[in-house]
C-alpha cells in the first residue's frame, strides 16, 4: 500500500485552471508515477468561471470526467453538446479520433476529476455518453458509475476497470476489495479516513494491490478506481 498526499502531487496553476496530477502529465513527470494498471491519468481540476479547455483532439483513450461542484459544458466533433452538474459523469471513447471542448460557463468554480484509462485495444469507434447519478447516491454505500461489464446499468468502457463513488458518515468501516482486479486507487474527494493508523485527508490517495479496510473519521466523499493491466 502507498499513500499519496495531496501536497506532494504534481501541481500546475494556469490562472484559469488549478490542477493536481496524480500521475505524470503535461510538464509534470515522475518515473515512479506514470500509471497504475490501465489508469493513466487522474487530474484534480479546478476551473474558473467562463474558462476551460478549448477544442482539442484525443485518440485511443477512454476518458471519464466526474463532477464534484459547478457545471461542465461539453461539446464535441460528433455533435454532442451537454451540460452536467454535481454527480454528473461524462464518458468519451476517443478511439480513432475525436475533438472536444470542456468549459465552465457557470458563475462558480468548477471542480472535477478527469480520468484517462488505456483502452483494451486501439482503433475503437469514437463514442460519447453522460449521466447524472445524483438521484442514485445512497449514503454509506458505494455506487458503481463506470464498468467494463455491459448490462449493469452503468457507463460502459472499453477496458477491464471499475469506478465507484460514495459518501460516508463518520465512524463507518469500509472494506476496499480488489475482487477481480489487480490494483485499486482511492481518492478522498472530501473528508478524512484512517487506514493502518494513517490519516488520509482531502485530496489524498491510497494506492494498493491488496484489499484493505478503512475507518471514516469525518463525513467523507470517496472516488475508487480499480483496474487490471492493459
Amino acid at each position: 500500500m502507498m499513500i499519496h498526499k495531496y501536497d506532494e502531487l504534481g501541481k500546475a496553476n494556469y490562472g484559469w485552471l488549478s490542477t493536481s496530477y496524480h500521475f505524470s502529465f503535461a510538464n509534470y513527470y515522475d518515473q515512479s508515477k506514470v500509471h497504475i494498471g490501465s489508469l493513466r491519468v487522474l487530474n484534480d481540476d479546478y476551473i474558473e468561471p467562463n474558462q476551460g479547455f478549448d477544442t482539442h483532439p484525443h485518440s485511443d483513450m477512454e476518458i471519464v470526467t466526474y463532477i464534484v461542484d459547478g457545471e461542465l459544458t461539453h461539446q464535441d466533433s460528433m455533435g454532442n453538446k451537454r451540460k452536467l452538474g454535481p454527480y454528473g459523469v461524462q464518458y468519451m471513447s476517443a478511439g480513432t479520433g475525436i475533438q472536444h471542448s470542456e468549459l465552465n460557463e457557470g458563475t462558480n468554480v468548477l471542480h472535477l476529476y478527469q480520468l484517462w484509462i488505456l483502452p483494451d485495444r486501439n482503433g475503437h469507434k469514437p463514442d460519447y455518453g453522460d449521466r447524472n447519478f445524483s438521484d442514485q447516491m445512497i449514503q454509506n454505500s458505494f455506487l458503481e458509475i463506470v464498468s467494463s461489464e455491459k448490462g449493469k446499468g452503468v457507463i460502459h468502457i472499453n477496458q477491464e476497470a471499475s469506478i465507484k463513488v460514495g459518501e460516508f458518515d463518520s465512524n463507518q468501516n469500509i472494506s476496499i476489495r480488489l475482487e477481480d482486479f489487480k490494483y485499486s486507487y482511492l481518492v478522498v474527494i472530501d473528508g478524512v479516513v484512517e487506514v493502518d493508523n494513517n490519516i488520509i485527508g482531502k485530496g489524498d490517495a491510497i494506492e494498493s494491490k491488496e484489499s484493505y479496510h478503512l475507518t471514516v473519521k469525518e463525513n467523507t466523499h470517496i472516488l475508487l478506481i480499480r483496474t487490471n493491466d492493459r
